[in-house]
């Protein structure tokens, strides 16, 4: 393997570990052999470290090739699975374990080693050709909740693994954990004849028992295929090249489950305007900055108080909602994602909205004769728009923090929740019951779907609401729009939150 500087220099990407421990890493391409090839793509990918395992545990010395070594038996997989462990306990950020016998699109690889919450991960398809080195599972609400091995099966399978296993920090205990429990089970021949194919397979099946969040990240249109012999391969690298990566990469920048107003009304266009943006090396942050600029100019156009000055104060926020779609669709097509564009696009999106707001109740309040708290009451109107809205962000934040939380301790002190001897996993694929359940079944129908998605009010519809009324109507009107309207989506959250708690 051709090891350059990139794949150790620092970077924000994970470790990986590249099991070079079947026969077919060593099969030929382009570029080499399978495992040079996939030691060019996590270069160009920026990877910091990369270890490469050969067969029975060994580390690859540098430069050299593994040399043709039967691995394929319950000895060799135990060595395998237990330098995993090792290499886990040893990391101080997520590791990334992937089969040096993959064929896959730099994107694919992209989705694990790329993405910005650095957690516990698992590169699926959604199609349904299991095969034996595309062991089914069942996914639910974006994460992998069952996975299979030779030894073990899933009831209600809907998707496929394609080899790909990422162990985010918090859960490289676990990792290390099920690895040393898998390979005393391998060698004691208490999984059956479990070969070293199967190790990537058999970590994913002891990551998801133990309890790990594994999200479930889907190929879509990209191809990632685990191959055994030389056709294999040539085949698999010429599906490569049917795929315009360029363009999945465009398409999966734009969120396919957004609100309403934002999938109907802004990124049916915005995402014309991401190649553009990118080809003038505009970075997000920018496009974020410029989006602040255009609401404080809607804000001022608002605070003149004249219809003609609410209509263009109307336009200037549906476009600096417009970019502001757009700079997390440029984020996510130029993978440029830092933890300060993060914070900044969030406060960005308040600073906005409150500054908008205040710019309403100027406007409002010109030329009126003044009462206390304003001409009618408007700048109560306008604080009492801005609590509800804090309060509905709390409700979001606070049960999305308690839900990692339980993630982190759950990695840290729970036992196992399913024994690795267990060949089905029967927890998987329980329906939701209650009104959990019934919200699930209503969701099918592509307009309770669509109302599920409004009646939160999102952002997107909160722009869209502001900008309608004030342009329409007066500041009075859109804040007492936003009070009701924002009261009922809190109570809709709240109820919701307290239900999938209980669950």
């Amino acid at each position: 393997m051709r090891l350059t500087p990139s794949l150790t220099r620092a970077s924000s990407t994970a470790s990986v570990v590249l099991l070079a421990t079947t026969p077919a890493c060593r099969l030929s391409c382009a570029d080499g052999t399978l495992l040079d090839r996939l030691g060019d793509q996590l270069a160009a990918l920026s990877v910091r470290d990369v270890q490469v395992l050969t067969p029975g545990g060994a580390l690859l010395a540098h430069g050299e090739q593994p040399e043709p070594e039967h691995a394929a038996h319950a000895g060799g997989l135990g060595a395998d699975l237990r330098a995993v462990a090792k290499l886990a306990r040893g990391s101080t950020g997520p590791l990334v374990v992937l089969p040096a016998d993959l064929v896959a699109h730099n994107d694919a690889l992209g989705l694990l080693l790329q993405h910005p919450a650095r957690g516990s991960a698992a590169l699926v398809s959604s199609d349904a050709d299991v095969g034996p080195l595309r062991p089914p599972l069942r996914v639910e609400g974006g994460r992998v909740v069952a996975a299979a091995s030779s030894f073990h099966t899933v009831p209600q399978a809907n998707a496929t693994f394609r080899g790909v296993l990422q162990a985010g920090e918090a859960d490289l205990g676990s990792l290390a954990d099920v690895a040393e429990e898998l390979a005393d089970l391998a060698e004691s021949g208490r999984l059956g004849p479990v070969s070293a194919v199967e190790a990537v397979d058999l970590l994913l099946v002891g990551l998801v028992r133990a309890g790990a969040r594994v999200r479930a990240a889907r190929l879509g249109p990209l191809h990632a295929d685990r191959v055994t012999g030389q056709a294999g391969a040539d085949g698999a690298i010429t599906r490569l090249a049917e795929v315009d990566e360029d363009q999945v990469r465009l398409d999966t920048a734009v969120k396919d489950r957004d609100g309403f107003f934002t999938t109907f009304f802004v990124s049916s266009w915005s995402r014309h305007l991401v190649r553009p943006a990118a080809r003038l090396r505009l970075t997000p942050n920018t496009v974020t900055g410029c989006s602040v600029g255009l609401a404080v100019l809607a804000a001022v156009w608002f605070s003149a108080g004249t219809r003609g000055a609410m209509v263009l104060g109307a336009v200037l926020v549906y476009l600096s909602f417009v970019l502001d779609c757009l700079d997390g669709q440029l984020a996510r097509y130029t993978r440029a994602f830092t933890p300060l564009g993060a914070w900044a696009d969030g406060m960005a999106d308040r600073l906005k909205e409150y500054v908008v707001y205040a710019g309403l109740a100027l406007g409002y309040a010109g030329g009126l004769p003044w009462q206390h708290g304003g001409p009618d009451g408007i700048w109560y109107l306008a604080v009492a728009a801005m609590i509800v809205q804090v309060v509905r962000h709390a409700i979001d934040f606070a049960y999305g923090g308690s839900v990692a939380d339980a993630a982190k301790i759950g990695a840290l002190w729970a036992k196992p929740v399913r024994s690795l001897l267990e060949e089905t996993d029967g927890r998987a694929g329980a329906p939701a019951q209650g009104v959990l359940g019934l919200s699930h079944r209503l969701e099918r129908d592509s307009l309770i779907h669509w109302a599920k998605k409004m009646i939160v009010l999102p952002i997107g519809e909160r722009m869209a609401l502001i900008a309608v009324t004030a342009a329409l109507f007066n500041a009075r009107v859109t804040f007492a729009a936003l009070i009701t309207w924002g009261a009922v989506a809190a109570l809709y959250q709240l109820t919701g939150r307290i239900v999938r708690s209980a669950r």
